[in-house]
């Protein structure tokens, strides 16, 4: 029984027109040897498994060929060529700087290199993973990597080139390896399982190309253990049981459901995909790469960026036209979200049912945050204050009765008495009449007044006259407290002055003594019914009195019986005083103050993208 070689070593390309998807690399390498430019030193760099040792190894074969090609190929027929390909060839050394990586390795590298070639021109030095070489052996390396012998060349391979010293760098002809296409990638397999005789399915490559991302070596060890899986047969199914991806299927069925805010069946479909033994990150991860094909088919000038298999393509497009771009951008930035915390969230499968909830709603949160059909974005606010309501009746359950002088609500006269409703008119105006002083009523409900006002209607047209006060008090007077609204007083400068000096003394008891005081030497001018003014002699003073002034109001619109008063804070022109700077500035130019001395904290804000609320 033959030895199985891996389909990554069986099919390494073993010439420059073999290399896959690095045409611009291996042009340059063929041109360079035809007009006998070479470099002393080559750097290869790039992503792993795209080419790097394999065009560093067909490099060195074809510079020590006898026989070169007009294309610049090696002839695989010399004894250079010949000894090559046995792994014979005395001219060409590699090495594997992740554990040859000390400065030893490299001083014995150096002392190598100065003896000549036996046979061939040039003695190839590889050295692979070289950004794992420490410190030391870098600058050990330095001066023959500089100045070597005529008779050698260095090729230096990496996937890792932020990692080299700038010194290296300087001295090295630079190649960046690039990723290899998926439609690249599907036709190396093609003429792979075509030598091998193995059936398989174009879907089905290209879904090995996508799990590859770029990488040749991925891909041909992605092919080896599907076709052992599946018996010499792929197929687009056993394709995607065998590298655990979840079908693109799931994602159309759960965006339709989303976008149909059908909540039930999205939850349904996630909990099918649990079960099929998918984790939460992966689904998620799957939901961003699949909204993100959505998001760049919406412009048929990105649509070639679309990462999928052609069988999803037209899907794709169609269903790219029918979800509003605000929508996919937002529900990007959900999962992103998701993803992130999906690691520390305790509850992992609560955690990803709480993103599907929030894409199930989030069509309608985007309808709600639009304003003239545009996008605004919320400022949100550290504090939280609470929403007064107060409900408004509507003007048509809204009645008057012309004997009691009293707004009553239709619908509650009803329900209580429906046989006795008495005559209502309509009202004349949205105001209605103006209540007596001593109809009014504080601490009773509508029902409660709808009750009485019967009893008051019911009683004998010779019997004595009751207002509705007296009425009510008869009726409810032991179960509730039944007041009269008192009038409101007009402002007095003896009342006024009384009240100010109370609320000087309470100043005082409570250890405020600089506002008691302020509030003592205050002098007091009224200006009509609802309307005062306190003048003060300083600045200071004007703030002392402000800090107060909810607390002074309450009182008098207590003693007055009217919350429409007022007061204006003067200060006597002819006072002068040199008010403390941070309490005659604001809070913007207080901050910009401190940016001006101190620019650094302009510097933070910026870096940070930091807003300053003032």
């Amino acid at each position: 029984m033959d030895n199985f070689v891996v389909s990554a070593r069986k099919y390494r390309p073993q010439n420059f027109n073999t290399v896959v998807g690095q045409s611009h690399i291996t042009t340059t390498l063929k041109n360079a040897i035809l007009n006998n430019h070479l470099a002393h030193a080559f750097l290869f760099c790039g992503p792993r498994g795209v080419g790097k040792t394999t065009c560093a190894r067909i490099l060195a074969k074809t510079i020590n060929c006898t026989n070169i090609t007009k294309e610049g190929e090696a002839c695989n027929q010399c004894d250079s060529c010949t000894s090559f390909e046995k792994g014979a060839s005395l001219n060409i050394h590699e090495l594997d700087a992740a554990s040859n990586n000390s400065v030893d390795d490299i001083r014995t590298l150096v002392d190598q290199v100065r003896f000549a070639p036996q046979a061939g021109k040039y003695k190839v030095y590889i050295v692979d993973e070289v950004h794992m070489l420490s410190a030391s052996a870098f600058n050990a390396f330095l001066k023959t990597l500089e100045e070597p012998p005529a008779h050698a060349i260095f090729i230096l391979a990496t996937t890792e080139k932020h990692k080299i010293l700038p010194t290296i760098l300087s001295r090295c002809q630079i190649f960046d390896f690039k990723r290899i296409t998926s439609n690249d990638t599907v036709e190396h397999l093609e003429e792979i399982i075509g030598k091998e005789h193995i059936k398989a399915e174009r879907n089905a490559l290209q879904l090995i190309a996508q799990k590859s991302e770029g990488c040749m070596r991925d891909a041909l060890s992605i092919l080896d253990k599907i076709v052992s899986f599946s018996n010499g047969e792929l197929t687009y199914k056993n394709t995607l049981e065998h590298l655990n991806i979840l079908d693109e299927e799931y994602f159309f069925k759960l965006l339709d459901y989303l976008a149909k805010q059908d909540l039930t069946n999205a939850m349904l479909l996630y909990d099918e995909i649990n079960q099929k033994g998918f984790e939460g990150d992966m689904v998620m991860s799957g939901l961003s790469s699949f909204i993100r094909n959505l998001l760049v088919c919406k412009d048929p000038a990105s649509a070639v960026l679309l990462e999928s298999i052609e069988g999803w393509r037209d899907q794709y497009i169609s269903t790219a036209k029918q979800i509003s771009t605000p929508y996919l951008v937002s529900a990007l930035n959900i999962l992103n979200e998701a993803e992130i915390q999906f690691k520390v969230a305790r509850n992992k499968r609560l955690h990803v049912e709480m993103a599907i909830i929030k894409l199930n709603f989030l069509a309608q949160a985007i309808e709600l945050s639009l304003e003239d059909n545009q996008i605004v974005k919320k400022k949100l606010v550290d504090a939280q204050y609470p929403i007064r309501l107060k409900k408004i009746v509507p003007l048509s359950n809204i009645s008057v009765n012309a004997e009691a002088k009293l707004v009553i609500e239709t619908p509650a006269l009803e329900k209580i008495n429906p046989g006795n409703s008495p005559s209502h008119s309509p009202i004349p105006s949205p105001v209605p009449s103006p209540v007596p002083a001593k109809s009014k009523i504080a601490s009773t409900t509508t029902r409660e007044i709808s009750s009485a006002i019967p009893t008051q209607m019911e009683q004998k047209e010779d019997g004595p006259k009751k207002n509705l006060l007296a009425a009510l008090q008869e009726k409810y007077g032991k179960e509730y407290d039944i007041q009269e609204v008192k009038e409101s007083t007009p402002l007095s400068l003896d009342i006024l002055q009384k009240c100010w000096d109370e609320y000087a003394v309470i100043l005082e008891a409570n250890a405020k003594h600089a506002s008691a005081g302020t509030f003592k030497v205050a002098q007091l001018n009224i200006i009509d019914d609802w309307h005062f003014t306190v003048t003060v002699g300083a600045l200071t003073a004007q703030k002392f009195v402000e800090q107060e002034r909810m607390n002074v109001l309450e009182r008098v619109w207590e003693i007055f019986q009217n919350r429409t008063i007022q007061f204006d804070i003067l200060v006597e022109a002819s006072e002068q005083e040199d008010v403390p700077l941070h309490m005659r500035l604001n809070s913007k130019q207080k901050y910009d103050r401190i940016a001006e001395q101190y620019p650094l904290v302009s510097a933070l804000k910026k870096r940070c993208n930091l807003e300053v609320y003032f």
